[in-house]
């Protein structure tokens, strides 16, 4: 799943969130990309517990 994350700026920030993701499922493989401004999640978690894990992160986030 791909999440679009329209904060996400910066190395702290892509760190927050594969931070809070894989606290989520410490399995979960997770790709940022600041040029686009994007996270994909590769998880067994549905897409709200992702999105809410990137809330908690301190970042709106939209899915693609």
């Amino acid at each position: 799943m791909k999440f679009r994350v329209p904060d996400m700026s910066c190395g702290h920030c892509t760190a927050a969130i594969t931070k809070e993701i894989t606290a989520l499922d410490p399995q979960a493989k997770v790709t940022t990309d600041l040029e686009t401004r994007t996270v994909e999640v590769t998880t067994e978690r549905p897409s709200t517990a992702v999105s809410d894990a990137i809330k908690a992160a301190g970042y709106e986030s939209a899915l693609v």
